[in-house]
């Protein structure tokens, strides 16, 4: 006969105890596992949007633009500015330095 059949009261209701923990602790983080989810859902839905194209900003007075990208550029600095296409182009046109890693000259069709 397997010991759990056997007539064993208190050890039954120990394990039935036992097992009852480990069910909560896996509720609760099967809830904390669901939180994060919908956290991370929600923060997807409110992030704005990537820009089009971005113009890095330089340092000191007046922070002239230094660098053009491709908005969710990886290289872009912290000092940046969302710009329209138009804006991006005629920055180009003005001797502002393209983005050697995104390519946002290649992107609007200037050619070199």
């Amino acid at each position: 006969m397997s010991d759990i059949q056997r007539p064993d009261l208190p050890r039954l209701r120990t394990l039935r105890t036992w097992y009852a923990m480990w069910l909560s602790r896996i509720d609760e983080a099967i809830a904390a596992a669901e939180q994060r989810e919908r956290e991370k859902r929600q923060g997807e839905e409110r992030r704005a949007p990537t820009p089009d194209w971005i113009v890095e900003l330089g340092i000191g007075v007046g922070r002239p633009p230094v660098e053009v990208h491709v908005g969710g550029c990886r290289m872009a600095g912290k000092r940046q500015r969302i710009i329209t296409r138009e804006q991006a182009l005629a920055a180009l046109a003005d001797g502002v330095r393209a983005c050697i890693d995104c390519r946002p000259d290649t992107e609007l069709g200037v050619l070199g």
